[in-house]
């Protein structure tokens, strides 16, 4: 499912508009964006957390030359997903 499908979705589900649910949709993005940015975390009980991590430097091996490099420390996005919805999956 992509963006446009999921905003047709929603707008099905809730009786909002196109124009509505694709406004909702983009400003909860915006909000777990910012919140991820300024370094706090999304926890929605029974769906899942959206969390920031810290990814260590380590060496690597750069494909065309085959040299190694460093990989520098760098902060990632990451969604955890909660229990009812691992359970749904299964």
């Amino acid at each position: 499912m992509n963006k446009k499908e999921l905003v047709s979705k929603l707008a099905s589900e809730t009786e909002m508009t196109l124009k509505d649910s694709e406004k909702m949709l983009n400003s909860f993005i915006q909000i777990v964006e910012d919140e991820l940015s300024e370094g706090g975390n999304v926890r929605l009980v029974g769906f899942g957390s959206f969390v920031v991590k810290e990814r260590a430097a380590r060496k690597g091996v750069d494909p065309r030359t085959k040299k190694p490099i460093d990989i520098p420390a760098k902060k990632v996005p990451k969604f955890i997903a909660g229990k009812q919805l691992k359970e749904k999956v299964l």
